[in-house]
C-alpha cells in the first residue's frame, strides 16, 4: 500500500468484517437497537452507556458463572465505591479453560536449551485438577494466599490455575529477583505455601535456586508447604521442599476438577509495584475484572480466537504474564519461552514464530529497537503466520514502527500498547479494524474514558496533558494490601482530580482517537516552566546509530532546572563532542530548544527495575545526593553508583 501521512498499515474490508470486533458490534446493535457502524462510533456508545456495555460483553464472551445479578454496576457516580456485578459469582480458573477444546494444544513451552513440553487442555485440566486436590489436602481455602517464585512454565500456570479453582489468591515472583526483592513482596502477602524451582537458564548459563529458595523460605515465616516445581531437573538435592510437582501429579491422578464459585469483586490476583521508591506496594486485583477486561482486550482488541497461537515475551514477575495467560479464556495456544530473547543469536524469535505458526507475538519496545539498531531483518525467515506485534514496556519510537514494516513484515497489525499494574490491562491499545499510524497507538481501550486533561483538569485534544478515566472500569484495584482505610489506594490515583482516576502518565490524544504516550507525568521535565515528557527526548536519541539507549533527568540547578542527559554507547563509539553535537541536532531539529540536554554523559550502564523498565526516579534521587533504600528492586542495582557524586553535575 502507498504510504501517506504516516499511515504504515490498513486492514482490508474482508478483515473488518470477520473481526469479533464486527461481530460484537452487530450484537450490540441488536441487543440495545443501536446503529453502530465502526470503531470510534462503538467506543463512544461503550464510555456512555459503561454498565450496559459490560453486561453485553459478559453475554457475547459467555462467562462461566453460577450467577450474574441484576445489577452491571452499583455506585456507577463515585469511582471509589464503584463495582461491577456485585452479586454475581464465578471462578477464574473456569473460564480459563473452558473454550478450548480436549485435543486442542493449550501450551507449547520452550526453554532456551530447546526443551519443548506441549499440554493438550484435557492435559491440562488433569494436571490441574491434581494440583487443586494436593492443594485443598494441605487446607488451602478460599482467600488464602499462594505465591510462586517460578520461571515461565507450564507448571507455572498450572499452579495458578489450581490456585484460583479453589477461589485462593495468586502472586508471583520470577527467579532473577534477587532474596531481598521477594521477601519485601511476600512478606507482604504473607503466602500459605510457595513454588519453587531449582534453577532456570539465561544466556546459555545455568542459575542454581538452592541458596536462594532457602534464603526466602526462612525470611517467611507464613509458608506452610513448599512445593519444588523443577524446570533443569539437575538431580539436585532440595530439601526445603516437602513435595515434588511430580509426586504431587502421580499420587492425585485422575482427581476431579472443581470450580469454587466465589464474588465477582474477590481477590484473584496481588501484583507490585516497581519499589525503585520504597517497599513494593501490593495491589489486589479482583476476579471478574480481571477476566472480564482481558477478554474485552484479547477477543475485540486483539481478535483472538480458538486455536490461534499466541507468544508474550515475559516473565511471571511483570505484569504481562497475567495478561498473557487469560488468553486461555479463548481457546487460544499459549507459547511459553523460558530464556534470554536475544540468545543465541537476534533472530532467535524469528525461528520461534516460523517453527510454531506464532500469529500474536508481544515484545517489549527495547526489544524491537535492539533489532533495529542492529538492523536485523526477517529476510529468509517464513512470517506468513504472524499477523500482530504488540508493543509494551516504553513507548514505541516512531523510527521502530517503520522498521517493522521494512524489515520484519508489511503486512501486520503493529499494536503499541499502555497501561500497567495498577489496572493489570491497557487504558489504549491497537484493534485490527483500525489503522496504523508512524509513532501512534490506535485508540482508547472499550469502556475506558480515557482523557487527556491539563493542570486545571480541562479536556484537550492535540495537547500534551495527563492521563485520565472519568468513569469505572473493571479491572480497577479492589485496593492494596495493608491498607485497611484504603488512604493509600485513594491518595494514589485519586488525589489530583476529584473523583477521576489519575494514572500519572503524560499524553497526548489526536483528532482521530490516535495516541502517544510521553512519558511519566511524575519524570516530566520542566526546564524554564515549559513542561516535556521524557519520551519525547527518548525518540530523538534512540534514533542516532551511535546511541544504544537512554535516560533524561531533570536536575535541579541555579534556580530553574536543566536537562541532563545520561547515554550508553555501542561498542567501539566515544562520546566526543562530534557526538555531543549530532545529540543536540537530532534533539533540536525535531523538537524544540527546550528539550535540548544542557549536560550530555556516557554512562555503562542504565538502571532498570526487574521488569526491564528504566528507573529515572532513583537515578534523579542518586544525582540529588538522597539514598536509596530499595535497591533490590532493581536488574542491576550497581548500575546506580556510577550516579554518585558526578563531577559534570556539580
Amino acid at each position: 500500500m502507498e504510504r501517506t501521512n504516516g499511515l504504515l498499515w490498513q486492514p482490508s474490508e474482508s478483515l473488518i468484517k470477520a473481526s469479533q470486533m464486527a461481530d460484537f458490534m452487530s450484537y450490540v446493535n441488536t441487543a440495545s437497537d443501536q446503529k453502530l457502524e465502526n470503531y470510534h462510533q462503538l467506543y463512544r456508545y461503550s464510555v456512555t452507556n459503561v454498565a450496559e456495555f459490560w453486561s453485553h460483553l459478559w453475554s457475547y464472551c459467555n462467562v462461566q458463572a453460577s450467577k450474574k445479578g441484576e445489577l452491571a454496576l452499583d455506585n456507577a457516580e463515585d469511582m471509589l465505591r464503584s463495582q461491577f456485578f456485585p452479586d454475581a459469582r464465578l471462578n477464574f480458573a473456569q473460564n480459563l479453560l473452558a473454550k478450548g477444546e480436549d485435543n486442542d494444544e493449550a501450551i507449547a513451552f520452550i526453554n532456551e536449551d530447546e526443551k519443548t513440553i506441549r499440554l493438550s487442555y484435557r492435559e491440562l485440566k488433569g494436571q490441574v485438577a491434581a494440583l487443586a486436590c494436593y492443594l485443598k489436602s494441605q487446607g488451602v481455602v478460599k482467600g488464602d494466599r499462594i505465591a510462586a517464585y517460578l520461571p515461565n512454565t507450564e507448571k507455572t500456570i498450572i499452579a495458578m490455575l489450581a490456585t484460583t479453582s479453589l477461589g485462593a489468591v495468586w502472586s508471583s515472583c520470577s527467579p532473577d529477583f534477587g532474596v531481598p526483592g521477594v521477601v519485601d513482596r511476600l512478606s507482604q502477602v504473607k503466602p500459605k505455601v510457595l513454588f519453587v524451582t531449582d534453577g532456570y537458564l539465561h544466556k546459555g548459563k545455568v542459575f542454581e535456586m538452592s541458596e536462594k529458595n532457602q534464603a526466602v523460605l526462612s525470611a517467611l515465616g507464613s509458608v506452610g508447604v513448599a512445593i519444588m516445581t523443577p524446570l533443569l531437573d539437575n538431580g539436585t538435592s532440595h530439601m526445603y521442599a516437602a513435595v515434588g510437582f511430580a509426586d504431587i501429579q502421580r499420587d492425585y491422578e485422575g482427581a476431579d476438577l472443581v470450580f469454587e464459585q466465589i464474588g465477582f469483586n474477590e481477590p484473584l490476583y496481588i501484583l507490585f509495584s516497581s519499589g525503585t521508591t520504597g517497599v513494593p506496594k501490593c495491589i489486589v486485583h479482583g476476579v471478574g475484572g480481571t477476566l472480564l477486561q482481558h477478554l474485552k482486550e484479547h477477543r475485540l482488541h486483539l481478535d483472538l480466537k480458538p486455536r490461534e497461537r499466541f507468544f508474550y515475551a515475559t516473565t511471571c514477575g511483570w505484569m504481562m504474564w497475567n495478561w498473557m495467560v487469560s488468553a486461555l479464556a479463548s481457546g487460544a495456544t499459549l507459547i511459553l519461552y523460558e530464556g534470554a530473547p536475544l540468545y543465541p543469536k537476534r533472530r532467535r524469535f524469528f525461528d520461534l514464530i516460523e517453527a510454531e505458526k506464532v500469529n500474536i507475538l508481544g515484545v517489549s519496545a527495547k526489544y524491537i529497537d535492539v533489532l533495529r539498531k542492529a538492523k536485523v531483518s526477517s529476510e529468509g525467515y517464513d512470517l506468513s503466520s504472524l499477523r500482530a506485534l504488540l508493543s509494551t514496556g516504553s513507548p514505541l519510537v516512531p523510527e521502530a514502527f517503520d522498521y517493522v514494516y521494512e524489515s520484519i513484515k508489511q503486512d501486520i497489525c503493529l499494536s503499541s500498547i499502555s497501561g500497567g499494574t495498577d489496572i493489570v490491562s491497557c487504558f489504549v491499545l491497537g484493534a485490527n479494524v483500525l489503522p496504523v499510524y508512524k509513532g501512534e497507538i490506535q485508540c482508547r481501550g472499550l469502556a475506558m474514558a480515557v482523557e487527556s486533561w491539563d493542570d486545571a483538569g480541562k479536556r484537550q485534544i492535540g495537547e500534551k496533558g495527563e492521563l485520565v478515566c472519568t468513569k469505572p472500569f473493571p479491572s480497577m484495584p479492589i485496593g492494596f494490601l495493608n491498607d485497611p482505610t484504603g488512604e493509600r489506594y485513594r491518595s494514589a490515583y485519586f488525589d489530583r482530580f476529584e473523583n477521576t482516576w489519575c494514572h500519572g502518565d503524560f499524553l497526548e490524544i489526536n483528532q482521530r482517537g490516535g495516541v502517544v504516550i510521553h512519558g511519566r507525568s511524575d519524570t516530566t521535565l520542566n526546564p524554564g516552566g515549559i513542561r516535556i515528557g521524557t519520551a519525547e527526548i527518548y525518540r530523538q536519541v534512540e534514533v542516532v546509530d551511535e546511541v544504544n539507549e537512554a535516560l533524561v533527568i531533570g536536575q535541579k540547578y541555579r534556580d530553574d532546572v536543566r536537562i541532563v542527559l545520561f547515554v550508553t554507547l555501542l561498542e567501539g563509539e566515544k562520546l566526543d563532542d562530534q557526538l555531543k553535537r549530532k545529540i543536540r541536532t537530532q534533539i533540536r531539529q525535531n523538537t524544540t530548544p527546550h528539550h535540548n540536554p544542557k549536560v550530555i554523559i556516557a554512562v555503562p550502564e542504565i538502571p532498570r527495575t526487574l521488569s526491564g523498565k528504566i528507573v529515572e526516579l532513583a537515578v534523579k534521587a542518586v544525582v540529588e545526593g538522597k539514598e536509596i533504600d530499595n535497591k533490590e528492586a532493581l536488574l542491576n542495582p550497581d548500575a546506580l553508583d556510577f550516579f554518585t557524586n558526578l563531577k559534570e553535575l556539580q
